[in-house]
């Protein structure tokens, strides 16, 4: 890691007084104001001019893409910081200064290795920039109207540089042992694999492909169709997506769009695509989402997706589950069948912990809820019970942070538990009834009968002592047998 830019950093953030802004001296204490006040005595010209979230966002924007990805979570929560502040480091979204429009061509000619023309005829200004590319307006041969993503010029090094940086600071907060508890290595690793994924515009192609056809399936959300004749590693070519952006303040205010639904179709959308598909879009911002009337949302930028494995995915669910249901000791089973809590604790004293996190916002409007409490509360959860996140599900838990502070801006009434519920039911209904139940017994059956079947041959395989006897190879067929006419049986009866 680079000192100098984890300094660099550091001395952005205070010339810009974007640690602890003037404006939040009333809610400090005697020692923190004047701690603020000596950190002011650095501030620069830049200090002076706009509110807090301006100050940040410039101050990020100059950071690279890493830090800008820091403000993009800290825009969606209104809740929190107050709606001034979003509105104004939701720049950070889209609305960064693009390169030029030559520099892009460039790019797409050298790609493709022929001229621009001939796969586009028309190429437009910028009408989107972002951290890592732009996008511009542009139309195929056949008539479509497509959106081309070009990455920045450079871009890849300056991810290398940010990269490293974050994994200093990883490194730094292990030596915290509330911090090392949610595996900041493992967590900082998950994003490199993501950011390194993100700079081959044909990995996000695929991503945008295979997301598109599962939210088909759901209909909650959309995406727009991948251009393959018209993608390479540095250039992306997706159908135009309908709509207008949400980063954009007029969006909720089309005529006939039903905030309700669409708040709703957000999350339901969230939650089908890692339940039943086990593959999420993870970087569900503003400025990712177009809606239009009455409860449309399309989808874009699939640079960064989850994927949960059938174990996780039965996990969340029962997790979801027994919230909705406060069911507090049926929660505490899963976790600790789940390996979560070591099994040296109580699990009644974890199921009480539970309650006492569950009972006070369940069913309450989410602008009712006091976040910052209720994060508390799992926190200290976490210190009492030695629970660990699998770096697997920390970018999960990220999202439904992000999609629920997005759907509370939609709707500011919504409550995401009564909107989940009839995807956790559905999944519910679907993996964990009998007939599942049955149908998962006779798939571990058929795998026992391979196992058991390697076995037998293995044992009557010739060998250069003393021939054995027979019996157990004997006993192990037999044994296969039966568990082959279970499985045959019940997979009839399942048809």
């Amino acid at each position: 890691m680079s000192g100098g830019r984890l300094a660099g950093l550091a001395w952005r953030l205070v010339r810009a007084d974007a640690v602890a802004p003037r404006e939040i001296d009333p809610l400090l204490t005697r020692g923190q104001r004047a701690a603020a006040r000596a950190l002011r005595l650095f501030a620069g010209q830049e200090a002076r001019s706009g509110r807090p979230g301006e100050r940040l966002a410039r101050a990020l924007e100059r950071s690279g893409p890493v830090a800008i990805k820091l403000g993009q979570f800290l825009s969606t929560r209104g809740d929190i910081f107050g709606e001034a502040f979003v509105a104004d480091l939701g720049r950070l979204k889209d609305q960064l200064p693009p390169f030029a429009t030559d520099l892009a061509k460039a790019e797409v000619e050298r790609e493709f290795g022929r001229p621009l023309t001939e796969v586009f005829t028309e190429f437009g200004e910028p009408v989107a920039a972002a951290s890592l590319a732009q996008a511009h307006r542009a139309r195929l041969a056949d008539g479509r109207q497509v959106a081309v993503k070009v990455l920045r010029p450079g871009i890849e090094r300056r991810v290398a540089r940010d990269v490293k940086t974050l994994e200093g600071l990883a490194g730094l907060a292990e030596a915290w042992p509330a911090a090392r508890r949610l595996e900041p290595r493992a967590f900082v690793a998950t994003v490199t694999r993501a950011l390194g994924l993100e700079l081959d515009l044909r990995m996000e192609a695929a991503a945008a492909d295979e997301l598109g056809k599962a939210m088909a399936a759901d209909g909650f959300v959309g995406a727009p169709a991948v251009v393959w004749d018209a993608v390479a590693r540095r250039v992306l070519t997706l159908e135009w997506a309908t709509g207008m952006p949400l980063s954009d303040r007029a969006a909720l205010d089309q005529p006939g769009l039903d905030r309700t639904r669409t708040a709703e179709a957000l999350v339901r959308g969230f939650l089908a695509q890692a339940l039943d598909h086990g593959v999420f879009h993870a970087d569900l911002h503003e400025g990712n989402l177009f809606v239009a009337a009455p409860a449309q949302i399309c989808v874009v930028d699939f640079g960064i997706i989850g994927r949960l494995a059938a174990a996780d995915r039965r996990y969340l669910a029962e997790v979801l589950w027994g919230f909705l249901n406060r069911d507090y000791t049926r929660l505490a089973e899963v976790h600790f069948q789940a390996g979560w809590v070591p099994a040296r604790h109580d699990k009644g004293a974890f199921a009480q912990a539970l309650r006492a996190v569950g009972e006070p916002v369940f069913g309450r409007p989410a602008r009712d809820v006091s976040m910052g409490r209720l994060l508390g509360q799992l926190f200290d959860i976490t210190s009492l019970f030695d629970m660990r996140l699998r770096p697997e599900l920390v970018l999960l838990q990220k999202t439904m942070v992000t999609v629920e502070g997005v759907a509370r801006r939609i709707d500011p009434d919504h409550d995401i538990w009564t909107a989940s519920e009839p995807v956790v039911r559905r999944w519910i209904a679907r993996e964990l009834s009998p007939t599942a139940q049955v149908r998962s017994f006779a798939a571990e059956a058929r795998g026992a009968l391979a196992a058991l079947s390697a076995l037998a041959a293995a044992r009557s395989a010739p060998s250069p002592g003393p021939r054995r006897k027979g019996l157990d190879a004997w006993a192990a067929f037999a044994l296969g047998a039966a568990l082959a006419g279970l499985a045959f049986a019940l997979a009839v009866w399942l048809r």
